[in-house]
């Protein structure tokens, strides 16, 4: 199973977060594969301009390649890459579960109501319980269900 992670990815605690819950969910679904994309690298650098379009292009290749998409729904509003992709998979037909942990509210589900509609399924799990492995649990179970559900 081809699982694209998509959100934010600017800081080292993003990125570290996005790592962790990588590593937990492809312990948990069997032959998962997790697509990182702050992975993406061409050349010396993860953030030359010059390779802005391969990155973007191994982007939304990974997401037409994903099974499914997982997508981080954190902050006051989403991450605007992440709003795309997420365009790209509900057009696709990719299963989306977001993730939210953050405790303000906003619209559904604390999600830009045309946001949260793209997602199959909104998986709440409050910041102040900071268990990495009981929500990539709860996350790996409707990932898989998800999935049997598209494939019929």
């Amino acid at each position: 199973m081809e699982i694209y992670l998509s959100g934010p990815l600017f800081t080292q605690g993003q990125r570290r977060w996005n790592r962790l819950l990588a590593a937990e969910l492809e312990r948990r679904i069997a032959g998962a594969h997790v697509i990182l994309p702050q992975d993406f690298k061409f050349g010396e650098s993860y953030n030359n301009p010059k390779d802005f379009p391969r990155i973007f292009a191994a982007c939304v290749e990974g997401v037409r390649e994903a099974h499914v998409m997982v997508a981080v729904l954190d902050g006051p509003d989403v991450d605007s890459g992440a709003a795309l992709e997420m365009g790209i998979a509900y057009e696709r037909g990719v299963p989306i579960i977001g993730v939210r942990t953050d405790y303000r509210e906003s619209q559904d589900r604390g999600v830009n109501l045309v946001v949260a509609g793209a997602c199959t399924e909104v998986l709440r799990e409050m910041a102040f319980g900071e268990d990495m492995p009981q929500l990539a649990k709860d996350l790996a179970g409707k990932l898989v269900a998800a999935v049997k559900k598209a494939q019929g």
